[in-house]
């Protein structure tokens, strides 16, 4: 028994695992670029100024909300290649995932990249998710080049999960607006400003909760476990970060986390942001809890977080996208609406 466990650290420390759910990097990829598309909403908003690119027509020259969609994983993962000078072939995988059933957006919307793809979904968590498996890849030497996509539309997201936009049904101030938006990030061996020096990989987490109009509350006991995993499995405190950012719990799911995270004995208020509370200005945007959806994470990180990384203002940076893992036919039998969260090491590099 003592020579199996010893084995079994040796092979632990050799393969960089991290307490239950995290792995470090002994050689760290990097993000080498990224590009950020969005909507008209976004582009009004108070990130609009940093996004690679907004149209003010939300269908961006397509007939349907899903093609418009496609459309921005597409123009956002040409704008990531374009900046890093790297051609669709020089990729060796691409992770991406969307909202939609069978992930149609991204199977549609990188088609002619053709770069080898894994779909992904994991709801509003899908760019963590991506960004994890890139930079995994990257790490264990699966190629140079990893290519990192996710996005979401008001449009088709409303029309897959609530109502048609022409019901013109009331929302409740507890609802989130979805991001009209997409991000694309490179993952490499490339040596830039910004490393990825490990991820935590998220549990689902389900507290019962059935009010798919309530995202926040349903995806704020996945994030408050994510992030004390994080800090448990790296021997961290919230002070070792600069920032620990969610995805989009917005303003009523940030109070929950931090009553959640009080209760297990961590304060986070001094370090945490959300993606979905600075991407819109909820006092002239009307859009209640904040914003949410794929692409409300990935648009901030790319125009907003990254920057601040590059440049130093922040060292270090823990970036927890969140997502409830609901479908229309899971919702319509009652079950519960289960959460996840994945969180990305991200550090500055001189």
């Amino acid at each position: 028994m003592e020579q199996r466990s010893d084995r079994e650290r040796k092979n632990r420390e050799k393969s960089k695992i991290r307490g239950a759910q995290s792995i470090s990097f002994e050689e760290s990829p990097y993000v080498v670029s990224s590009g950020s598309v969005a909507g008209s909403k976004e582009a009004r908003g108070p990130l609009g100024k940093f996004i690679d690119m907004t149209n003010q027509d939300d269908l961006f020259g397509a007939k349907t909300w899903e093609e418009a969609e496609s459309n921005m994983q597409k123009e956002a993962c040409v704008l990531a290649l374009g900046k890093a000078h790297i051609r669709p072939e020089e990729v060796r995988f691409l992770f991406g995932g969307d909202l939609l059933r069978q992930g149609v957006a991204t199977s549609m919307g990188v088609e002619s990249l053709q770069i080898p793809l894994f779909g992904l979904y994991g709801a509003c968590s899908t760019s963590g998710e991506a960004l994890a498996l890139s930079a995994m890849s990257v790490a264990a030497g699966y190629g140079d080049y990893m290519l990192a996509v996710t996005s979401s539309h008001f449009g088709s997201a409303e029309k897959e999960f609530r109502f048609p936009l022409g019901y013109a049904n009331q929302r409740p101030l507890c609802a989130h607006w979805t991001v009209t938006g997409s991000g694309a990030f490179l993952v490499g061996t490339e040596k830039t400003h910004v490393r990825i020096s490990g991820v935590t990989v998220g549990k689902i987490v389900d507290y019962g909760l059935k009010d798919s109009q309530n995202m926040g509350a349903c995806m704020a006991p996945a994030a408050m476990d994510t992030i004390i995993r994080n800090l448990k499995d790296f021997e961290r405190s919230a002070g070792d970060y600069d920032r620990i950012i969610t995805g989009d719990l917005g303003y009523v799911g940030q109070e929950i986390l931090f009553d959640l995270m009080q209760e297990k004995g961590y304060d986070i208020r001094v370090q945490h942001m959300d993606c979905g509370m600075v991407i819109f200005d909820q006092k002239t945007q009307d859009t209640h809890a904040g914003g949410s959806g794929c692409g409300c994470a990935a648009v901030t990180l790319s125009s907003y977080i990254l920057p601040k990384i590059r440049k130093g203002e922040w060292k270090r940076v823990l970036f927890v996208p969140t997502g409830a893992l609901l479908s229309t036919v899971s919702f319509n039998e009652g079950a519960s609406i289960p959460g996840i969260a994945h969180a990305i090491v991200l550090e500055h590099v001189n």
